[in-house]
């Protein structure tokens, strides 16, 4: 398979990059708070529902070259802070899970520290920064259930090489309060339950359910290729897929998810 080729990077100017992302923000309280069409979930509860649908955990501390330690361990402050805005969560038959809906504005007055922030394939302190390894969990569990994202964003640049990656590339969801979210609709006729927690050396998730799910999903990676462009960077490029098996492991579907392009920001160690 043969990607189209990914143009050069522009460089926007900060008036327009403000005046942009003041315009989508307030598009989307918009949507939030005056859209008929789509019912956001916002109630928790404290007991687990009994079935456990999908599970995952991630590292909090990774060893990033150039990256200051301290961002590692404020990224930390700010996931205990989101998680608990999320733990519990009830996504009942017809609605929407929204991340940056339930978290809120990640701001200091509310105990926020600066973490690591990536923009435009390079990666600076910022505000609750680190909290796309939340979105990250939350979206690669979504992808072994029945429900459905209806939003989710991938980065533009593949910042670091893989380290014992045990996921597909691009895999995850990035986000930036409000307007760059990740949307989760449930349309089963189950209700749905996530939890989500730290302790002091992974975070995990579970999505949960009131019913046993009679199927099972494997994500998968194809057509992965890294492309040399014309104006001289490197690209990677990937279609992430899905295999659903009934109860008796028959394979009754493989689902196209989705398809991902980033500008590498190291030299690919190319096989001669």
């Amino acid at each position: 398979m043969n990607y189209k080729r990914i143009e050069r990077p522009r460089q926007r100017s900060s008036i327009r990059l403000f005046w942009g992302k003041l315009f989508f923000t307030f598009r989307r309280y918009v949507h939030w708070y005056l859209s008929r069409t789509t019912k956001f979930a916002y109630k928790c509860s404290p007991s687990p529902l009994q079935y456990i649908i999908a599970k995952h955990q991630t590292p909090l501390y990774r060893q990033l070259r150039d990256v200051d330690m301290r961002l590692q361990e404020n990224k930390v402050v700010n996931l205990k802070l989101a998680t608990t805005k999320l733990h519990g969560l009830i996504l009942k038959p017809g609605e929407t899970f929204s991340l940056w809906r339930l978290v809120g504005k990640p701001t200091k007055r509310k105990g926020y520290k600066e973490g690591m922030v990536l923009s435009n394939g390079t990666f600076q302190a910022g505000i609750g920064g680190g909290l796309c390894q939340l979105s990250n969990l939350i979206y690669w569990m979504t992808l072994h259930t029945s429900l459905t994202v209806t939003e989710r964003w991938r980065h533009t640049h593949d910042v670091f090489p893989d380290v014992n990656r045990t996921q597909p590339f691009a895999s995850g969801a990035t986000i930036v309060y409000n307007y760059v979210d990740l949307q989760v609709r449930n349309n089963t006729s189950d209700d749905y339950q996530l939890l989500v927690w730290l302790d002091k050396t992974h975070l995990h998730g579970e999505w949960r359910s009131n019913r046993t799910c009679e199927k099972r999903y494997e994500v998968y990676e194809s057509h992965h290729q890294i492309n040399h462009e014309w104006w001289g960077g490197y690209t990677r490029n990937n279609i992430i897929r899905r295999k659903v098996y009934d109860g008796k492991e028959n394979l009754i579907n493989d689902e196209f998810i989705t398809e991902n392009h980033a500008i590498m920001m190291y030299e690919p160690m190319l096989q001669e």
